[in-house]
């Protein structure tokens, strides 16, 4: 290989460099063996004249040094390095020798560097090449945390200072880089009488005599300024903030009056600059936040986010819509404030925009509804007012493009809508529109995004009608579907239903319809079921599902008598090998199937309790509805006996409320079913939802009937969280169940209303 390198071409050192370091990382040879054998062909070919080449090598060195003991480095690496980066050496030499420096420098004790590699360094910060000085610049912060914070302050903050004012505008621009990565290492005294300063003077000169510098110091305004914290004086703090934004803004603002040839030929040269420096801006917007305090973010920067969503450049909004969760999360329970902004990036004309948005949409949601600490679950829907068809916009124009990974990506998270916003609303925005792209979309992994979202939208649906409507669509178009793929797909979904419901669900509805497949004509379809045979067998239970395991055997063996293709009977017969070595569950519980028979058993109560709130549901709105019916009769009577005489309006008054409280003995079961819902409801909530403020005290029925339809509006909407199906339906055992004086009272507070009024204490109930 030697012998082949002084005469190879620039292909074979690429390779052999390459090589060199495999050969290193596989550990094919010992550390001695190598050194001794391959550290002098590397050292070698560092000065290659080929550029390309050179540095092929130096990364190999440098990879090398990380394995090389002490004592073969000094030999062998450093101490021919002292001549190589003599000014007499070529450019090409001293560049290697900067950046070997730099790794070194945390291979030995500070001693050694202090005495070895610092006169080596300085030297080569005062070469006459500013490419060189440069070079050395950038290494300064990696030897600086090899001599530690005391040799940092005076050997390399000097030098730093220094190389800050070099006329090389390179050599400027990596010493301003290097000062904001070694802050850390500065005490306060360095940063307020040395490093702030220079940083001012950057920050003057970069919109006068030095733009080289306006997108490095844009990149890391924000590190600076909150490294810099806690010497800033209030003007300093204003004039940092006010720099911010009008780097912000830079490029935006329209020249009046100047159209010359030569100033629009400046413009498209700073035009990507410019686009730059705004793109960094963006980048830092979450530390420009915590720089001027969360509370302070509408009054000072909530014009520059706006801005900066409605950029006219595709990467600078694609970089907000990447920080919005980040904004998100520093606002708290301000984040009402940016709502806005979430629906112009949502409808934004780029789907980059909008895939850089998706990534975090779960978690933006969930703090756009719940972030505010005056947001209870009634309000979920109301402060953000157009995110639904924000929501659906994006989704069809997803579906209308080209780019399916974002559509796929868009599908799975929406998933999460079910915690954000109600049942109906799911069902007639976006339910309907996942069974549709599963039925026409030709891409498979979107059509399984959809059919996932769309089992999480079924098992969260709150209405047993709707839930028996979407059932028998999957049956009829899919599982009866007449296109084979339609049918493939019916079984993607059933694999869904028996991740997400449980197996008494999946039994119910699915087990039939799937085993008909077996008579499927396509051999492919066939030859899935199959494979989703053994999932099936899991599902049932034993004794309870004996006539479904009686059919499923059936099934397999009219497959094993009757299938014709071989390729699906060989896999008919596997398929059989495994379901005879499976245990079927029983309905009581098993050590062995603990774990998932306690799983299933939260699903399956899950289940029962939307059956049994949306039965309460009906119930309260019937009583609502009796309710109503009573204070109409009783307006009614009032308005004909206001027309006799007073003595038989007095009688009259005294007939009406035994009447009243006759009605109100016979609706009083109605009216404890409606307590009792309640008080379940309240108790199966989420701990976040179940403080619900008691209801304000009134004396008429009307308040009555609004307290308790806001107790039903609350509960609905907090049965839309996923974690209230860890609670027991034990749980909900005591309910406060109203008493007969109670009910008494609401009543005869209704007829004193109707009476004008005459009695001036009013009957308080209490729920």
């Amino acid at each position: 290989v030697q012998e082949v390198l002084h005469v190879a071409g620039v292909e074979m050192q690429l390779t052999a460099a390459v090589s060199f370091l495999t050969v290193l990382q596989e550990e094919s040879v010992s550390i001695h063996t190598y050194s001794h054998s391959f550290l002098h062909i590397i050292l070698q070919n560092l000065e290659h004249r080929d550029a390309g080449v050179s540095n092929a090598w130096l990364e190999t060195l440098l990879a090398v040094i990380e394995a090389l003991p002490k004592e073969t480095i000094r030999h062998e690496i450093l101490n021919p390095l002292v001549s190589k980066a003599q000014l007499s050496q070529t450019l090409q030499s001293r560049l290697v020798s900067c950046k070997i420096l730099g790794k070194l420098a945390n291979k030995f004790e500070a001693h050694i560097i202090k005495r070895e590699i610092l006169p080596l360094v300085k030297s080569l910060c005062q070469d006459v090449e500013y490419e060189v000085r440069t070079c050395m610049c950038r290494q300064l912060e990696h030897i600086a945390q090899g001599i530690g914070a005391e040799l940092t302050k005076t050997v390399v903050l000097p030098e730093l200072v220094e190389l800050a004012r070099d006329e090389g505008s390179s050599v400027r621009l990596a010493a301003f880089e290097t000062l904001v990565n070694l802050l850390d290492m500065f005490d306060a005294d360095d940063r307020s009488q040395t490093v702030l300063p220079l940083v001012k003077s950057f920050c003057e000169k970069s919109f006068k005599a030095d733009e080289s510098i306006l997108v490095s110091l844009s990149f890391h305004l924000g590190k600076l300024c909150n490294g810099l914290y806690g010497i800033f004086t209030p003007e300093q703090h204003l004039r940092f903030l006010e720099f911010y934004k009008k780097l912000s803004m830079l490029g935006l603002q329209q020249e009046n009056g100047h159209n010359d040839n030569q100033l629009q030929l400046q413009t498209l040269e700073q035009e990507k600059k410019y686009i730059s420096v705004r793109k960094n801006c963006a980048y830092n917007f979450p530390a420009m936040i915590v720089f001027v305090d969360p509370k302070n973010f509408h009054l000072e920067l909530y014009s520059i986010f706006f801005c900066l969503c409605h950029d006219p450049e595709i990467s600078v909004r694609y970089t907000m819509a990447t920080s919005f969760y980040e904004v998100a999360k520093l606002l708290n329970s301000g984040v009402y404030t940016i709502h806005k902004e979430l629906v112009t990036l949502l409808q934004d004309e780029s789907l980059e925009v909008l895939d850089a948005l998706v990534g975090h949409l779960p978690e933006i949601l969930e703090l756009m509804t719940n972030g505010g600490e005056n947001n209870g679950s009634e309000s979920k829907l109301l402060s953000i007012p157009d995110l639904i068809p924000a929501l659906t916009t994006a989704e069809q124009r997803a579906a209308t493009s080209l780019k399916w990974r974002t559509h796929e990506k868009l599908l799975q998270k929406y998933a999460c809508l079910p915690h954000i916003i109600s049942s109906d609303q799911i069902y007639y925005r976006f339910l309907h529109r996942m069974l549709t792209i599963i039925l026409t979309n030709n891409v498979l992994p979107v059509q399984k995004a959809a059919a996932r979202t769309l089992c999480i939208y079924l098992r969260y649906n709150r209405k047993q009608e709707q839930r028996h409507e979407v059932i028998q669509k999957l049956i009829e178009q899919l599982g009866q579907g007449k296109s084979y793929w339609n049918r493939l797909r019916f079984l993607d979904t059933c694999e869904f239903i028996m991740e997400l419901f449980s197996k008494s669900f999946f039994c119910k509805y699915f087990f039939l319809p799937v085993l008909e497949l077996t008579h499927d004509p396509v051999a492919n379809v066939r030859m899935k079921l199959c494979y989703l045979l053994p999932k099936v067998k899991s599902t049932l239970k034993i004794p309870t599902d004996k006539h479904l395991l009686q059919q499923l055997e059936l099934c397999i063996r009219k497959l094993l008598c009757q299938e014709k293709d071989k390729d699906v009977l060989t896999i008919v017969k596997r398929t059989v090998l495994e379901l005879d070595r499976m245990e079927i569950s029983v309905d009581a519980f098993q050590k062995r199937f603990y774990e998932n028979d306690l799983l299933d058993q939260e699903k399956e109560r899950h289940e029962h309790l939307l059956l049994e709130m949306e039965q309460l549901e009906k119930e309260k709105q019937q009583n609502e509805g009796r309710s109503t019916n009573i204070n109409d009769k009783m307006f009614e009577k009032k308005r004909r006996d206001s027309k006799t005489s007073s003595v038989l309006a007095k009688s009259v008054t005294h007939s009406v409320p035994g009447s009243s409280s006759g009605t109100s003995a016979g609706k009083e079961d109605k009216k404890s079913k409606l307590v009792r819902s309640q008080s379940f409801s309240t108790q199966a909530l989420h701990p976040k939802y179940s403080n619900i403020d008691k209801c304000p005290n009134k004396s008429s029925a009307t308040g009555y009937t609004s307290s308790v339809s806001g107790m039903g509006k609350s509960c609905m909407l907090s049965f839309s969280d996923d974690s209230f199906q860890t609670h027991s339906m034990g749980s909900s055992g005591k309910a406060a169940f109203p008493s007969s004086s109670s009910s008494r009272n609401l009543f005869n507070s209704a007829d004193q209303k109707t009476n004008g009024n005459k009695e001036s204490q009013s009957r308080k109930m209490s729920m």
